[in-house]
């Protein structure tokens, strides 16, 4: 995984946002790695290092109330410690919850074969190109 996040964490991650992805084979997640890699390469590392933070804070949390860290948590129990975070009373928890939402989504949708599966054909043209 890019910047040396920690794959099995972002694959649990991937797999609660975007059930689809528990599908993806080895060439899947390697574009989605490439996406992922993509739209953090510029950004600083004060936030690169932000990100690793927070994703090592969302594998250990669950431990106090599941007993378990967020890897080894069922579907039902990732999509409520998501939850938790989405609506966090801190609101940098909740803006730290929603970039990395938007990251996953990022990585997942914007592969080649996710556009072409869900008839994406950008184009410079616009909405003119429709």
């Amino acid at each position: 995984m890019p910047l040396e996040l920690d794959s099995t964490i972002l694959r649990a991650l991937f797999a609660t946002i975007v059930p689809e992805s528990s599908a993806l084979d080895a060439a899947g997640w390697c574009d989605v790695e490439q996406v992922v890699a993509a739209l953090l390469r510029d950004r600083p590392e004060s936030l690169k290092r932000q990100l690793r933070i927070f994703l090592r804070a969302i594998q250990w949390l669950p431990v106090a109330r599941y007993g378990r860290p967020f890897t080894r948590l069922s579907p039902a129990h990732r999509t409520r410690v998501l939850a938790h975070l989405q609506n966090h009373r801190i609101q940098k928890v909740r803006v730290g919850f929603w970039g990395l939402r938007t990251i996953v989504l990022a990585g997942y949708y914007g592969r080649p074969a996710a556009a072409r599966a869900i008839g994406y054909t950008a184009s410079p043209r616009g909405w003119g190109a429709a």
